[in-house]
């Protein structure tokens, strides 16, 4: 069994084995915790709506609608971290210890220093902010969105801090590191909101409070580990402390292109939410909960994505062009047999689990009807249209990846959605279908632009 997992992993075209930067065995204790981390934070989030419902229907709604808000930053500090852990990984490729520091060092002090400013706009301007983000609610939800906003905001520079030392840490390919931490700070959550919600029935601040004290722990563990003078790269007091414009601008010109994706897939998915809302209660809450499945199903190419970055930019730092090569075709076939097999697995449990649902057999038969087009879809098509398109990042190409997500979540997501869901009167199962257009499109034009090798022509160091 396992030779042949071996074979179908393995490019046609193999690397000598004394080329190889990175072997079977390293690569899958690269990509293991990156997957067990993506399932736990899953998990943990089901686990958390779960006790956020007794503290009742307003802060239940309240904390929905900062999360809304919440999200648009953490995607912010993601892209940022994505910058930088592709210059990190090039230089550590690159063997260039030196400026893998600086590089790290200065990941972390941009970071803070973004995510001080947005909690400082964040908490002056809170009640505004809210105001016109989500209209005239209710009184009792603003007030519990105010709450949960003032204390969550606080938690920005932790959550950017630990995203800068994830992104180190995963370059240097310790990304067992980030799991356990993750481990360790979701079980601090989940007990801290059992405690404040249970005993102290404290409301919104009872989950709000373990989530900030979660998130500095995971912020405080990570920065320790990474100023270890033993790994690879790491954080210099002096480099923190510093303005290094040129690590800055090659930071940015990775972090920005991703930020404008990652920002403007968040609007559509508001306005996709709109759109939903025409289609009546069965069809809004069988999309509901569907997308509670095609989180889960999509984990595997969620997790590969990292493991691009580190790979492929190390590969390319190094100057190894035919090893980035090798390894775009390995790691691409590794993400589609893996795919196929969890998506296999997720859609297999499905119909098992809408059994637990109080709910009607219309929406049932729905949820599983949607699930089944996502999981074949996101099984054959996400590999090349998600993850390889990291590869394509990790090597310098973003802007490319830039203009075609935007194109392609524009004309296909959004106006297909109208056209299929409203026009055709297919309603969620439009919007389902419009989303896997979106992903075929993207892949046929990433898969090409890998073929067509003006990915190697491009220089981040």
């Amino acid at each position: 069994m396992r030779k042949l997992l071996l074979r179908m992993i393995e490019p046609k075209d193999s690397l000598a084995g004394k080329r190889q930067l990175f072997s079977n065995e390293a690569i899958l204790r690269l990509i293991l915790p990156l997957f067990f981390e993506q399932l736990l934070a899953m998990l943990v989030g089901i686990v958390d709506t779960f006790m956020i419902s007794y503290a009742g229907d307003a802060a239940v709604s309240g904390v929905s609608l900062v999360n809304m808000f919440n999200t648009i930053f953490i995607y912010l500090f993601t892209a940022l971290a994505s910058g930088g852990a592709v210059v990190v990984s090039q230089y550590v490729g690159s063997r260039n210890r030196k400026n893998a520091n600086d590089s790290a060092s200065q990941l972390l002090m941009i970071a803070t220093v973004i995510a001080l400013v947005f909690m400082g706009v964040s908490l002056i301007w809170k009640r505004q902010l809210l105001g016109l983000l989500f209209g005239r609610v209710d009184e009792d939800v603003m007030d519990a969105c105010l709450v949960y906003l003032r204390i969550s905001a606080y938690s920005f520079p932790a959550l950017a801090i630990y995203n800068a030392g994830a992104a180190l840490c995963r370059s240097i390919g310790k990304t067992s590191v980030t799991m356990y931490i993750s481990v360790l700070s979701n079980v601090i959550n989940i007990i801290g909101n059992a405690i404040g919600i249970f005993v102290l029935h404290a409301g919104v601040a009872g989950v709000a409070y373990p989530s900030l004290i979660a998130r500095t722990f995971s912020a405080i563990a990570i920065t320790v580990i990474c100023f270890e003078g033993s790994n690879a790269a790491h954080y210099k007091l002096k480099s923190i402390f510093s303005w290094m414009p040129d690590m800055v601008r090659r930071i940015f010109r990775i972090a920005v292109p991703n930020g404008i994706e990652n920002g403007l897939f968040q609007l559509i998915k508001v306005a996709l939410s709109s759109i939903t809302a025409l289609f009546g209660t069965a069809q809004i809450a069988a999309n509901g909960i569907a997308q509670s499945f095609w989180s889960m199903a999509a984990l595997i190419g969620v997790s590969m994505g990292p493991a691009f970055i580190t790979v492929i930019g190390q590969c390319m730092g190094g100057g190894d062009i035919e090893g980035a090569d090798y390894y775009f075709r390995k790691l691409n076939r590794i993400t589609l047999l893996s795919s196929i097999v969890w998506n296999a697995l997720i859609l297999a449990v499905t119909p098992f689990f809408m059994n637990f649902y109080p709910l009607s057999d219309e929406v049932k038969q729905l949820v599983v009807l949607l699930v089944l087009i996502h999981n074949i879809f996101n099984a054959f098509l996400y590999p090349t249209s998600g993850a390889l398109a990291n590869g394509l990042r990790a090597a310098g190409d973003v802007k490319y990846t830039m203009y075609l997500s935007v194109l392609s979540t524009v004309i296909c997501r959004l106006v297909l959605s109208v056209v299929f869901g409203i026009w055709m009167n297919l309603g969620v199962i439009g919007i389902a279908l419009a989303m896997c257009c979106d992903w075929g499109v993207r892949a046929l034009f990433i898969r090409q632009r890998y073929k067509s090798g003006k990915w190697k022509n491009f220089q981040v160091i």
